[in-house]
């Protein structure tokens, strides 16, 4: 087995294994073993209040968080994204990096809401449901891991302080707003949501140690880069993510 293979095995495959087997053992828990145990009693209640204080001001509020995180628009924006970053940076690790992390996050979604059949939350629905249980919300993850990944690539590049602060701040927002907005609009329970975040976060953090740790040698060269890369960043610079 060549290096580069026991690399990808070791750095995204098993992680992302571990992180199925984590999702799809939290969704069989919520909806089979402690369904009936607190905080999970309240969820209910939770989601009749938000739909109760729905109004016109906040419906349209939360439609424009819901669309944000529309799988088109995530595709858009994720395509988007890794083309600016590619034209401005001249390198692949950052596109790469994004990419991999949105679509890592939707494949455990899906494979999850495919073990987990967890019916959606006893109230109005503002959005047509598609042909997934409510465990996890893939809107929240999809946010998490785009919104969060832009935050890492513009936080690295960030000068100070305040502005690593202010792009985690912004971006971060993005991915709660839509997870308030999913529940609110009567699409997902709030463990949903949480379980949405583990997801997205995950998914970052593993594409992170895998692609933008510089240090790493992929088989007989390291991932490939125009030469611009290593000019752009020192050698001892620090992996990120």
């Amino acid at each position: 087995m060549s290096d580069i293979v026991i690399r990808v095995t070791r750095r995204v495959l098993l992680p992302l294994a571990l992180l199925f087997a984590l999702m799809v053992g939290l969704g069989l828990l919520v909806t089979r073993v402690l369904s009936r145990t607190w905080p999970f009693t309240v969820e209910d209640t939770v989601n009749r209040e938000l739909a109760g204080d729905r109004t016109p001001g906040w419906n349209d509020v939360s439609l424009v968080f819901s669309t944000l995180a529309s799988t088109q628009m995530i595709v858009v924006v994720t395509v988007l994204a890794a083309l600016v970053l590619r034209l401005v940076l001249h390198r692949w690790r950052e596109p790469l990096f994004l990419c991999a992390a949105v679509t890592a996050q939707a494949l455990i979604f899906l494979f999850t809401t495919m073990a987990v059949d967890r019916t959606r939350p006893a109230v109005a629905h503002m959005d047509a449901s598609p042909p997934t249980s409510s465990f996890p919300s893939g809107h929240t993850s999809a946010a998490t891991a785009l919104y969060v990944g832009l935050a890492v690539l513009l936080a690295l590049r960030a000068r100070s302080t305040p502005a690593k602060v202010g792009w985690w701040a912004l971006l971060v927002l993005v991915p709660v707003g839509v997870a308030l907005t999913r529940m609110y609009r009567g699409m997902h329970h709030p463990s949903d949501v949480v379980a949405s975040f583990l997801n997205g976060g995950t998914c970052v953090a593993i594409m992170a140690r895998a692609v933008l740790d510089r240090t790493l040698s992929w088989g007989r060269a390291r991932l490939p880069l125009s030469r611009s890369d290593d000019e752009a960043t020192p050698a001892g610079a620090p992996a990120g993510g």
